[in-house]
């Protein structure tokens, strides 16, 4: 055993780590995917990454394998997708198929294509770090004798929940039940995994409750921040009276529209009261929410943005606001702390985690909490300069990129010598 320990300390790894969509823009996932792989590369390990679309933003030094899907997101109406050459391939096929009848079926077809392509190039690696696909897929590498190991962030139930529990018809429930269909191969596919990364103690206990996971099975990661770019910029003057947030303007998840609420009630007490909102507004609940209360043009709404322009939003701002139902982790509100802006957060998921005692934390899926915490800060300019130093300081202390990936290498090592006992 402990040749085998000595012999992983003495070398570089060759790391595969498959991701179905990973483009930052797609979320968290994808964020997770360029800045974990980066990290790897400056211990000095070698990664590759193999992706469907839309493809992962990644570091030089860092290979890119692309599998192709037949990214049906990318057309207004799937049906402009066929063609007879669908019929050549069952992956396809089925692919095609299931999206036509509102399901999602990403993560298992880009497994199986991943399955097939590793056929010929497994023995090219010592470990597979999966990012939530959670496709049957995997379980064929791990039969050809790959160590596996799967990072999730937290476990799509979660957002299964809210998302029906928001849907304001029942045929519009019965087609999220039917997209969350994928769920269960997730559930099968992570049960059989070991070890699995989780990235919050919160997380850890969904999964043992809602995928039956066992928690002697997980080794908890926290993600970092890019501190380096998310930092403060002492040349751009900061406004008294501009609130921001990162968020999806119609995923019940991000909790948006409690935001807004907060905000309508914030304007009687202080009618500047800017919000700038990071992210696309759709016709949908929040847009109804915002005419219902007469306030669309007073909230701007930004996106496809740098993350050094995020940056600077973030550097003019007064306060950042993480409004979300849930969160895995909360890379928005990491970024923010490590802007140095003073932030408020609810408690939903894991952000108690992130925060800590270097932001005001309250109650999520709750207009008057956000208010109360809002106006506590917005009163108060000597507060609102210690939370801003205390989040920065607290993501330097606890969210670097570098202890992650350390942390995860003693997991990869964990696998290998598992898969070789």
């Amino acid at each position: 055993m402990s040749e085998k320990i000595n012999s992983l300390q003495d070398r570089p790894l060759s790391i595969l780590m498959p991701s179905y969509r990973s483009h930052p823009y797609t979320g968290g996932q994808g964020i997770y995917m360029r800045l974990v792989t980066k990290a790897m590369r400056d211990l000095g390990h070698k990664v590759e990454v193999v992706s469907g679309q839309p493809y992962p933003i990644l570091d030089e030094g860092v290979k890119l394998t692309k599998l192709p899907s037949l990214d049906l997101y990318s057309y207004d109406n799937p049906l402009k997708a066929f063609n007879l050459s669908l019929f050549k391939n069952k992956i396809d096929l089925f692919e095609w198929i299931s999206h036509l009848t509102g399901g999602f079926s990403e993560p298992y077809t880009f497994g199986e294509r991943m399955a097939k392509w590793a056929k010929l190039n497994y023995s090219n690696y010592d470990v597979v770090h999966d990012n939530q696909t959670l496709a049957y897929g995997l379980l064929k590498l791990k039969n050809m004798g790959i160590p596996v190991v799967g990072t999730i962030h937290h476990p799509i139930t979660m957002d299964k929940k809210i998302d029906i529990k928001h849907a304001e018809t029942i045929s519009l429930k019965i087609l999220k039940w039917r997209w969350y269909s994928f769920l269960n191969m997730q559930m099968k596919v992570a049960r059989q995994l070991d070890p699995i990364i989780v990235v919050s103690e919160n997380t850890r206990k969904d999964l043992a409750k809602d995928f039956k996971i066992d928690i002697k099975k997980t080794r908890k990661v926290l993600h970092g921040i890019d501190h380096l770019t998310f930092k403060p910029i002492e040349k751009i003057k900061r406004k008294s009276n501009q609130l921001i947030t990162t968020a999806s303007a119609d995923v019940p998840l991000k909790g948006l529209i409690y935001l807004i609420r907060a905000y309508d009630l914030l304007l009687k007490d202080f009618p500047e009261l800017q919000l700038v909102v990071i992210g696309k507004l759709r016709e949908g609940p929040t847009s109804k929410e915002l005419d219902k209360k007469g306030i669309r043009e007073k909230v701007r709404f930004v996106s496809d943005l740098t993350s050094d322009e995020i940056a600077q939003l973030y550097a003019e701002s007064t306060i950042a606001v993480s409004p979300s139902v849930y969160e895995g982790f909360g890379f928005p509100a990491g970024e923010a702390m490590s802007c140095g802006i003073p932030l408020v957060s609810t408690n939903g998921g894991s952000l108690p985690e992130v925060v800590g005692d270097a932001g005001i934390v309250v109650n999520h899926s709750d207009p008057l909490s956000l208010y109360q915490g809002i106006k506590e800060l917005l009163d108060d300019e000597e507060k609102r300069l210690v939370y801003g130093k205390m989040g920065r300081e607290r993501v330097l202390d606890k969210f670097t990129w570098e202890r992650a990936a350390r942390e995860l290498v003693d997991v990869y090592k964990e696998a290998i010598i598992n898969a070789n006992n």
